[in-house]
């Protein structure tokens, strides 16, 4: 069980990932995208994902119990090749329902002080 006390703890990754064309480019061909002059809108997940999951990772969850959710975006601005941007996540609730444990993380990249997405990831942790 997820301790309510890391709700609002923030995980700040001390690494800058550089946004490539070929990044964009295999993604964009996964989801089946033409456009590559700026990255498809769930592209942003390919970097948040690793932050939240670390995060995470000494919660006390039951990973052979999650299941996602729900994913949604706030784009800001498209991401560009080019850009360079810092992931931070924050446990942003946790609660029980019927049960189930459910979590949801916030992750927020920037490209300086500027932000260029949010994620918000809801897992379930099965009873």
């Amino acid at each position: 069980m997820l301790s309510p006390d890391l709700v609002g703890r923030t995980f700040k990754g001390a690494d800058t990932t550089t946004v490539s064309a070929e990044a964009i480019s295999k993604f964009a061909a996964v989801v089946g995208e033409n456009n590559l002059a700026v990255a498809p809108p769930t592209f942003a997940i390919s970097i948040t994902l690793d932050q939240s999951q670390k995060l995470l990772q000494d919660s006390g969850l039951d990973w052979t119990r999650v299941v996602h959710g729900d994913q949604k975006f706030e784009i800001k601005r498209p991401i560009i090749a080019g850009d360079k941007l810092v992931c931070s996540s924050t446990i942003e609730s946790a609660r029980v329902m019927a049960g189930n444990e459910i979590v949801t993380v916030r992750s927020d990249l920037h490209s300086g002080a500027e932000l260029i997405v949010s994620t918000w990831s809801t897992l379930v942790v099965r009873a």
